[in-house]
C-alpha cells in the first residue's frame, strides 16, 4: 500500500493508493470516529473537527480537517491495523 500525507489548509489529506480498499478505510474511519480505536491519541482527536473517506479500492483520500500535524498523524497510521503495514 502507497501512504502519501500532505498538509493542507484546512488539515491533511492521506493519499492511498495500490492494495487499498474503500470498505477497510471507512471501517477504520468508523471506528477513530466512535473510539473503538487506540491508534490515536486522545489529544491529537480532540484537534480533529472532520474525516472523509473518499475514492475508491486501489485509490482512498482520507481528508482530516483540524489543527493536526503530519507527525501525529504519521503516529497514528504507524500503530494502525490497516495503515501500518508496509
Amino acid at each position: 500500500m502507497e501512504k502519501n500525507l500532505f498538509q493542507t489548509s484546512q488539515g491533511l489529506k492521506i493519499s492511498l493508493g495500490g492494495e487499498v480498499k474503500k470498505e477497510n478505510i471507512v471501517m477504520m474511519v468508523d471506528n477513530c470516529k466512535s473510539g473503538k480505536c487506540e491508534c490515536m491519541s486522545d489529544e491529537t482527536k480532540q484537534k480533529l473537527r472532520s474525516i472523509e473517506v473518499s475514492g475508491e479500492d486501489g485509490a482512498v483520500d482520507i481528508d482530516l480537517e483540524g489543527d493536526i500535524t503530519a507527525e501525529e498523524i504519521a503516529a497514528a497510521m504507524a500503530k494502525s491495523p490497516i495503515l501500518g503495514q508496509n
